[in-house]
């Protein structure tokens, strides 16, 4: 399967930071979010169990705090078929 993938960096201030953090919040409510770009645009669907990964690190005057979500996506049950297996 290919691998779908979103990049996106830029300087925001805290409102902009904070309406982002929002999105995913209802995106995670509503189990769709859709990251888009002119050029780009990927969907995701979470649901079931989701792993969360939190840091923080302060060095001197440089802060960071990383948030990862990870989980699998269910697939389709496959509905039961009639199989028949005879010798005749």
């Amino acid at each position: 399967m290919a691998e779908n993938k979103f990049d996106f960096e830029s300087l925001q201030d805290c409102e902009s930071i904070k309406g982002y953090l929002e999105a995913l919040v209802k995106g995670i409510d509503n189990k769709r979010i859709i990251f888009s770009t002119e050029q780009e645009e990927i969907v995701l669907n979470p649901n079931g169990l989701m792993k969360l990964t939190i840091k923080a690190k302060k060095k001197e005057t440089k802060n960071r705090i990383s948030i990862k979500l990870a989980w699998t996506e269910e697939r389709k049950k496959l509905s039961a078929q009639n199989m028949a297996i005879s010798s005749i």
